[in-house]
């Protein structure tokens, strides 16, 4: 393949995303949740019909569709490209203004439209790679939506250079471009019967050359508490404030079992909203682990403090609600050790080095793995990501790009 003539195109078309607002929003009950996010997702059918991609399209719910032809005679499985369009709505993606760094020198960047935003060089390990190379960062008043608009960007320059170069020879190639990933619903429509495809590859990991083939299992925990009221001029002995014993089951969670205190593969419980008053409260929680039965032990945790801390108020009740969100894709993918396999050796191809690795959060991989599609994820460089310090380094992005290529031209050569 001939990237040193090839003119990339990921820089300018990921500079163009971010500065699309498409903030998920984890309070809406439609689909997609904000209705911005389908801004983005009409420019990525325009440039892909500008490619010579007719087929593509976004449906009633957001979600794009796009396949490129295969151009070979050999019988290649169709193989699937993901990431999603939607930015976290833990910080502002609102005017989003990218700044490209120049030949990033080692020093600390210091944003320019906040200067208390410094994305300090010792607390980057990541950057030491990247002296010499072009960084892109927000301004500093907003994140800047690399998770996972470099993933979009990656994607959509490997199709162009498909489509400009037809020597390199691939099976059917689908493309999906999902929305309200950030919030945990971004497989929730994908259509499979009409995807069509037999294995993926989610864009949407950190580090250079990294291949996430494990993820959390995850499940929701909501907890209401009913208390009881009274008027607080008379309340001694009578008020049992519904606020109060929530505060007792959070403060009762182990120091050693929240996001703060662990890493790797150390699982957690997460308390991530509570609303309410004196009367009803209801906090939710996220809870994490590698296994499901440790995940499953976590939530019966939670459920013993939630009942100890009630046992000391008689007029009070509770409920306790679950919600499956995903589980672990290793357990698929052990079963088609060729995927992971093959994005190994594409990686290796452009000249990094592969590195396997687990990964501290979900992605539409997770879920698509367990819908019939399994699906590793593969690096798109974004680093500190949901984040005013957000940033992503041009080369990186370029190599993702040449890894998407490869990795199609692979599949293709082990086909018969």
């Amino acid at each position: 393949m001939d990237f040193k003539n090839y003119t990339y195109t990921v820089t300018d078309r990921f500079v163009k995303y971010a500065k699309i607002d498409t903030q998920s929003d984890p309070n809406s009950t439609t689909c997609p949740s904000t209705e911005k996010q389908k801004n983005l997702a009409k420019v990525l059918v325009e440039e892909l019909k500008q490619m010579g991609i007719n087929n593509a399209e976004m449906d009633e719910y957001g979600y794009v569709y796009a396949t490129i032809e295969s151009n070979t005679t050999k019988k290649v499985p169709a193989i699937c490209f993901c990431s999603h369009m939607d930015t976290s709505p833990d910080c502002s993606g609102t005017n989003v203004n990218p700044v490209i760094h120049k030949k990033f020198d080692g020093k600390d960047i210091v944003l320019p439209n906040d200067n208390t935003q410094v994305i300090k060089f010792k607390e980057h390990p990541a950057l030491a790679g990247q002296i010499g190379n072009d960084i892109v960062t927000a301004d500093g008043t907003t994140l800047l939506g690399a998770d996972n608009k470099a993933g979009l960007a990656e994607i959509m320059d490997a199709a162009n250079y498909l489509m400009t170069h037809p020597e390199v020879k691939h099976g059917k190639i689908r493309l999906l471009f999902t929305p309200d990933e950030e919030i945990g619903r971004g497989a929730d429509k994908v259509n499979i019967k009409k995807l069509n495809a037999e294995f993926g590859y989610t864009m949407d990991g950190e580090t250079l050359g990294h291949v996430e083939n494990e993820t959390f299992s995850a499940d929701g925990v909501s907890i209401k508490i009913k208390g009881f009221s009274t008027h607080p001029g008379f309340a001694k002995d009578k008020m049992q404030h519904a606020i109060k014993i929530a505060a007792q089951i959070i403060n009762k969670i182990p120091l050693g079992k929240t996001p703060e205190t662990t890493e790797k593969k150390q699982p957690f419980i997460h308390p991530t909203a509570i609303n309410g008053g004196l009367e009803e409260v209801e906090i939710k929680f996220i809870i994490r682990a590698f296994d499901t039965p440790t995940l499953l032990a976590l939530e019966e945790e939670l459920r013993q403090i939630t009942i100890e801390v009630l046992s000391h108020y008689d007029k009070c009740s509770y409920e306790f609600f679950v919600v499956q969100q995903y589980r672990n894709m290793k357990d698929v993918l052990a079963t088609c050790p060729q995927v992971v396999e093959h994005a190994l050796e594409a990686i290796k191809r452009t000249g990094v080095t592969p590195v396997l690795s687990s990964i501290r959060g979900g992605t539409d991989g997770s879920r698509l793995s367990f819908m019939g599609l399994p699906c590793p994820n593969i690096y798109a460089g974004e680093h500190a990501f949901h984040s005013k310090q957000e940033w992503v380094s041009v080369s990186d992005m370029q190599k993702a790009t040449e890894t998407i290529v490869h990795l199609v031209s692979i599949w293709e050569e082990k086909s018969n």
